[in-house]
């Protein structure tokens, strides 16, 4: 379970809502919404470590920080970096080694199932600044794959890519769910959330509400 207690989020000091309480449950399917502007990136940041809280806390139960893994926005990425898309993937397979430990066997047949997954597998050796909007989404899934956490945090995982790949990746996202991984995501699709996503984080007006989806649809996807 993830224990949000009176926090608060924002830059530079500058908080962007009010402080936040409630508790992201484990094996939850859950979705931050809001209008844009509202903290919602922020928030998943500060739950993931990558900017500090202004005040309050956070507080992990029955799992730890090196079990949380991240999936960033293409944008925050640099795509000029020269680096092959089995090179990105294989990232994921470093929480479990050394800094200077080499792939084994099992780690090279992981990567290759999971550039499978999000069908890839053809662009393994393609340097990442010639691949499409939705095939770096892909190759990032992928790598999220590769590091199997039991909790997952995605920011925006649909925004600018194909409806090809949005269909692809809600579908590993719900084969994921169904096995028990945490995962919490931005998003910006109302129906997909309501139709998909157990619990539902609204962020707006400076407030954040936590919510069960009592509205899911039960039909299986």
């Amino acid at each position: 379970m993830i224990n949000i207690t009176e926090l608060v989020i924002g830059y530079q000091n500058k908080a962007v809502c009010h402080p936040i309480s409630g508790q992201i449950k484990l094996g939850s399917l859950s979705a931050i919404v809001g209008p844009n502007g509202v903290g919602k990136s922020t928030l998943l940041n500060t739950l993931c470590g990558l900017i500090p809280a202004i005040s309050g806390t956070t507080s992990l139960t029955h799992v730890a920080k090196k079990d949380i893994a991240w999936l960033p926005q293409k944008s925050n990425i640099d795509q000029d970096f020269p680096i092959n898309v089995f090179e990105v993937v294989s990232m994921g397979c470093w929480p479990r080694k050394s800094l200077f430990g080499r792939l084994s066997k099992k780690d090279i047949q992981r990567v290759d199932w999971a550039l499978q997954q999000v069908e890839i597998t053809d662009l393994k050796k393609t340097s990442i600044n010639r691949l499409s909007g939705g095939q770096f989404q892909r190759m990032l899934f992928a790598r999220l794959l590769v590091q199997d956490a039991p909790v997952m945090l995605m920011d925006e995982p649909f925004a600018g890519i194909d409806e090809d790949t949005q269909m692809l990746i809600l579908k590993l996202i719900i084969d994921l769910h169904r096995k028990g991984k945490t995962i919490v995501a931005v998003l910006h699709d109302i129906s997909m959330v309501e139709n998909y996503f157990t619990h539902i984080i609204r962020l707006n007006n400076g407030q954040a509400v936590f919510e069960q989806n009592n509205n899911l649809n039960q039909v299986s996807h």
